[in-house]
C-alpha cells in the first residue's frame, strides 16, 4: 500500500538547541493537503536496549533515577548510540556488559522501539542476551544504578499490573515471554 498521501514535506529547519544527547529543532513543513505549519522536535542518536535472561530464567533488571521523572524506574539496561551509525549490537553489549558486568554467547534480535514518534527522533533496538557469563561492572563517571535479579514471569506480571512504565522494557518483557512460550508449544 502507498501511503504518499500522508507525507510531509520540510521546507525549513531550525535548529534551536544543540545538546550533548538532543538536539531541538522547528521545521516548517507542508502538509498533505497543501498547507504549512510547524514540527518541534528532538533528533537523537538512537540507543539500544537488552533484556538479560539466564538459564533459569531470570532477567537481570536495572533500577536508575531518571531525571525528568524524578524518581526511580525499572528498566533493561540501555544506553545510548556514540554515533547514529554505530552498530547496534556492539552497542547492547558494551551497555549489558558495563550496566551489568555480563556477556552473552546467544544474542537475539527483538525489533526497533519507537517510543514518542512525534516529538523524539529516537529508535531504540532491543535484544535478548541469553547464554550470560558474570564479570565486572563498568559504570560511567556519571551513571549510577542498581542491578537485580527476577524471574521474567515476575517482570510480565509487573509490567501487566502497571509497577513498569519504561516502554522499551514492557516491549522487551512481552514479546520475550512471547516468544518463550510459541517455544513451548
Amino acid at each position: 500500500m502507498n501511503y504518499d498521501n500522508l507525507k510531509e514535506t520540510c521546507v525549513n529547519s531550525k535548529e534551536i538547541f544543540n545538546g550533548v544527547v538532543a538536539h531541538l529543532f522547528i521545521d516548517e513543513i507542508i502538509l498533505p493537503n497543501g498547507e504549512r505549519s510547524t514540527r518541534e522536535y528532538l533528533k537523537h542518536n538512537g540507543a539500544v536496549a537488552v533484556l538479560p535472561l539466564d538459564d533459569d530464567g531470570n532477567v537481570y533488571i536495572v533500577k536508575q533515577y531518571r531525571y525528568p521523572f524524578s524518581r526511580v524506574v525499572t528498566e533493561i539496561p540501555a544506553g545510548k548510540l556514540d554515533t547514529p551509525d554505530e552498530d547496534h549490537l556492539e552497542a547492547a553489549m558494551r551497555e549489558l556488559r558495563e550496566e551489568t558486568g555480563l556477556t552473552s554467547t546467544k544474542v537475539t534480535y527483538l525489533g526497533e522501539y519507537i517510543g514518542s514518534p512525534a516529538l523524539l527522533g529516537e529508535t531504540i533496538y532491543i535484544y535478548l542476551a541469553e547464554g550470560l557469563s558474570s564479570g565486572k561492572q563498568d559504570l560511567d563517571d556519571d551513571e549510577f544504578l542498581n542491578v537485580e535479579k527476577i524471574p521474567l514471569k515476575m517482570l510480565v506480571k509487573m509490567v501487566m499490573d502497571g509497577e513498569i512504565a519504561d516502554g522499551k522494557t514492557v516491549y522487551a518483557a512481552l514479546k520475550v515471554d512471547k516468544l518463550r512460550n510459541e517455544k513451548k508449544n
